[in-house]
């Protein structure tokens, strides 16, 4: 730590320099704390302890594929099985296309299994009796101002009416709240609407289910309870597969996008350019203090002192910045998170994100500075004097 002065003066020298390289690492690990949020927060979908109990059926084919409704009484007939529900996805739209929300057509039991999730017993009740009944979210309500006895349009995506439209009118009925913060973003966008009526009122449906939610007796006995349920349509048109609601979660995102690979890759090119934008700062930077280096050798300092000296430069240059990016992704996370109004539930910057944060300025800090430091410790003192 005795020369952390020259350390700091080095790596100032050219100011305007030192800002703008600092200022690209400052941008690179806060896209990397925002990108580990969205990553974090999308493998954390199905980890509640509600969650773990419940198992998710779907057809082995395609998550498109619909499911008889037979299967419902065969499911619940299986050992281990406390409960069985089912949804179809809805596919819903309000005012415009680009306004999507997640809408699901629903049973009277659905809530049952879904204990996070907690509704008045009037409004539960006023959702079984009317038929054009539903259901929203708490956020989605303030996102869109509704209320109890508002009469909402919405335009199906997917699914038209008997008469070949796709303008369906709900009226809302109940307000779920969730008490589940790491799943709330998702409950509290919901959008229920009744089965029957979604049955009886679309020509594309005929009595078939998108897929099944069932609860366990014992979460301990989940996989041989997904085999048996699995095992009922084997070798039939409409094969299953039956997750948890973790790893059915997962697989559906991944249809649609493999977020892990996607921030992957983006961070990789990040990555890869800070490492070439950095490395060339250092390397120019020892580059111009050829003769000042040589003067340090000549009064008394190791070629490993001055080895250790650059290394130590270039580490501290991304430490500088990467803890200046990380700690503002920490200050945006939680705008980023209310602003969505609740689609997006981004979780902090935990311990290990720090933890993988900081190896990584290690990592690039030492990789951008070893070739300089070599070369500045194998400096002939009299060339260099000589400026050769």
């Amino acid at each position: 730590m005795k020369y952390l002065h020259l350390i700091w003066a080095s790596l100032f020298r050219r100011k305007m320099r030192t800002a703008l390289t600092l200022v690209s690492i400052v941008a690179a690990f806060l896209l990397f704390g925002l990108l580990d949020a969205v990553r974090t927060s999308f493998a954390q979908a199905g980890q509640s302890a509600n969650g773990a109990a419940r198992l998710q059926t779907g057809s082995k084919l395609s998550f498109i594929q619909l499911l008889p409704k037979a299967l419902e009484a065969q499911i619940a007939g299986v050992d281990g099985v406390k409960s069985v529900t089912y949804a179809n996805w809805f596919g819903g739209a309000y005012q415009d296309p680009h306004n999507q929300v997640f809408s699901f057509a629903v049973p009277s039991n659905y809530l049952d299994l879904y204990p996070e999730v907690t509704l008045s017993a009037a409004q539960r009740k006023a959702f079984e009796q009317t038929r054009t009944g539903a259901l929203v979210g708490e956020q989605l309500a303030q996102r869109f101002k509704w209320k109890v006895g508002d009469r909402v349009p919405l335009q199906s995506t997917i699914f038209p009416d008997r008469q070949g439209s796709k303008n369906w009118q709900f009226d809302i009925v109940g307000i779920l709240h969730s008490t589940d913060k790491k799943s709330g973003g998702f409950y509290d966008q919901m959008f229920l609407l009744n089965w029957k009526y979604f049955d009886e009122t679309t020509p594309y449906n005929q009595g078939q289910v998108g897929w099944y939610v069932t609860r366990v007796v014992d979460v301990n006995q989940a996989d041989r309870v997904a085999k048996a349920i699995d095992a009922l349509s084997a070798n039939s048109d409409h094969e299953t597969r039956t997750q948890t609601e973790q790893a059915a979660t997962a697989s559906w995102m991944k249809q649609l996008a493999d977020i892990g690979l996607i921030v992957g890759s983006i961070m990789g090119a990040v990555f890869f350019t800070l490492l070439l934008l950095s490395g060339n700062t250092m390397m120019q930077a020892v580059r111009e203090r050829t003769s000042e280096i040589a003067v340090l050798k000549t009064v008394g300092f190791s070629s490993r002192s001055v080895l250790a000296m650059v290394l130590a430069e270039s580490m501290l240059l991304l430490v500088l910045g990467g803890v200046a990016g990380l700690a503002l992704a920490s200050v945006i996370i939680p705008i980023v998170s209310a602003g969505s109004g609740g689609m997006l539930n981004l979780p902090q910057v935990g311990a290990g994100s720090w933890g993988l944060g900081l190896a990584l300025m290690a990592l690039i800090g030492f990789a951008v500075g070893a070739l300089p430091a070599w070369k500045a410790m194998r400096l002939n003192i009299v060339d260099a004097l000589a400026g050769r």
